[in-house]
């Protein structure tokens, strides 16, 4: 098979992935004595020097906690948080910066909304469907919840392309469902779900919708109000952005009805033996000092990000992916699974005869950095008769040479398996 055409390097549109690789420091090193080519953007993207000299600037000049203080570094820091909320809201297109809550990642804030939510509408016999794409953390909150509640999960199954089956899933809709829990692009299978679609049916129900965003805000433009989802998250390291920093945003009526997950510090109004009151959201749901530096460094992020044409950034990536496919499909023995129409640049594989480890570790050799195992994804692998795979994940940094030397390294791999059986 030949390849489909390279996208150029600099677009008329106005996107140059060279000029957007000179910010990423550590593109330019190297690994086992060769450059690296980083191919595992789906487990964490790379900073771009912006973030790191904000956190660094945190640290180092402008540290302070946030809120309350009366000094002038609190005032600092706490404007700095608060343009992080803002830039947040405006990456997912929401007005309102109020909906927007600040938690470690988008595991934690999908065990907030099991727990608090959860907790507070679900009851005996009622049905969350989860999709078979979901990455575990937006599944395993849901069956602890589940299992207290004495609620049911129902998963939404796949078709053997990667999409999820709309037939099956309208289905499974009925007046028992509470909750569906969707990934907006799956992080094994790289399928971009008709999210929109998917949600305005469950709302015929009355059921709320939770979309696990994390692989899709650094790929293509997210808008919270079009999908008119009614939870969405997203972690920042996989958004150029720190780890341990992520955003939950919630319809503002669905965050005021919402009791604390948790208690202490920043969610408090007063405090006495007799009765607590709490902050208006979405304080109310931020225990505790958060992450600081890292809301720092993720409104650097969302910053960089925003400076790019992202249309013309999004239209790079899927021609990159549709590039990447076809020299993935020149390899010998290379099976790829999953490939939906309109899928992000999360290439899963096997090699035929060999171990998805062995495969890693042999490109790691060449600098070549991927990702093997289940991927935190164990349904979705089991839905193609899967324990484990090779996964290749694309960013808006990655070129054709990175993906030629990719295949090139996968090319070698099987040369020298088809040495060792002869």
């Amino acid at each position: 098979m030949t390849p489909p055409a390279a996208p150029p390097s600099a677009p008329p549109s106005g996107f140059d992935v060279e000029a957007v690789r000179r910010d990423f420091p550590q593109l330019h090193r190297e690994v086992n004595g060769r450059p690296l080519v980083w191919l595992d953007n789906g487990a964490t993207t790379l900073k771009p020097r912006q973030v790191v000299e904000a956190v660094a600037e945190h640290y180092a000049m402008e540290t302070s906690n946030v809120h309350r203080g009366a000094h002038s570094l609190a005032k600092q820091a706490t404007q700095v948080y608060e343009e992080g909320r803002q830039a947040a809201a405006e990456l997912l297109g929401t007005p309102d910066q109020g909906e927007i809550v600040f938690v470690r990642g988008t595991t934690e804030a999908v065990n907030l909304v099991a727990q608090s939510w959860g907790r507070a509408n679900l009851g005996v016999g009622d049905e969350i469907l989860v999709s078979a794409a979901e990455h575990h953390s937006n599944l395993v909150p849901w069956q602890l919840i589940a299992e207290e509640r004495r609620a049911r999960i129902r998963p939404i199954p796949l078709l053997p392309d990667g999409q999820l089956d709309q037939d099956a899933y309208r289905d499974l809709l009925g007046s028992r469902t509470k909750m569906v829990a969707l990934t907006h692009a799956s992080n094994v299978l790289g399928t971009v779900p008709p999210v929109a679609e998917m949600t305005a049916l469950a709302h015929r129900y009355g059921a709320k919708v939770l979309v696990d965003g994390a692989q899709a805000v650094a790929h293509f433009p997210v808008d919270v109000t079009a999908l008119d989802a009614d939870f969405y998250a997203f972690s920042g390291h996989k958004i150029f952005a720190p780890t341990g920093i992520g955003v939950l945003f919630g319809k503002r009526e669905l965050l005021e009805a919402m009791p604390p997950w948790q208690g202490g510090g920043n969610m408090i109004d007063s405090v006495s033996f007799g009765e607590t009151t709490y902050a208006p959201i979405p304080h109310r749901l931020e225990a505790g000092t958060g992450h600081i530096a890292g809301v720092a460094g993720l409104r650097a992020a969302l910053q960089y990000l925003a400076g790019l044409d992202r249309e013309a950034a999004t239209a790079y990536e899927d021609q990159l992916t549709a590039y990447a496919m076809g020299a993935l499909a020149t390899v010998p023995g290379l099976q790829l699974i999953g490939n939906a129409p309109g899928k992000i640049g999360a290439l899963t594989f096997l090699l035929v005869g060999t171990d998805p480890m062995a495969v890693a570790g042999a490109l790691d050799q060449q600098g070549i950095a991927v990702r093997a195992g289940h991927h935190c994804a164990q349904p979705a692998l089991a839905a193609f008769g899967l324990q484990a795979a090779v996964r290749a994940s694309l960013a808006l940094y990655n070129t054709v040479q990175d993906v030629d030397a990719l295949v090139a390294a996968l090319q070698a791999v099987q040369g020298a398996q088809g040495a060792q059986a002869r």
